[in-house]
């Protein structure tokens, strides 16, 4: 069941901050990736380049754990469960190069590779803890 996510908590979302995201590998052991991140009100949105780990692990079990801390002050957090309810590539090119500007400043992802196919990915989340 998706839970509401508290001001500060979309305000830690907002900001320059990293999120880890820990996916489930095909044999059951955990892998972690720091990514930019967005929220839309609803969804984290997160952006990545189709053929990673993170992404196939998803498709394959869309159970999720996002962790997000304040580069300003690590010790203020949130922990994110929840599930991925969309794996689009649509827009997914506009919305890497959005959170470049957000992250470093630049108004284009300056890494794509002209084979890369980008997609966004939605989490819904089901369960928030922090402080």
């Amino acid at each position: 069941m998706a839970v509401s996510l508290t001001e500060a908590q979309k305000k830690l979302l907002g900001g320059k901050n990293f999120v880890s995201v820990a996916t489930i590998n095909r044999d059951g052991s955990p892998q972690v990736t720091p990514v930019w991140a967005d929220f839309d009100g609803t969804y984290v949105v997160l952006n990545s380049e189709e053929k990673r780990r993170k992404v196939r692990n998803l498709k394959r079990d869309p159970r999720v754990s996002l962790s997000v801390y304040d580069q300003e002050n690590p010790y203020s957090y949130i922990e994110i469960r929840g599930r991925v309810v969309e794996i689009t590539t649509k827009g997914a090119f506009e919305h890497i190069d959005k959170l470049a500007k957000k992250y470093i400043g630049q108004d284009k992802y300056p890494w794509n590779k002209p084979e890369d196919v980008r997609v966004i990915i939605k989490v819904e989340p089901e369960h928030v803890a922090g402080q």
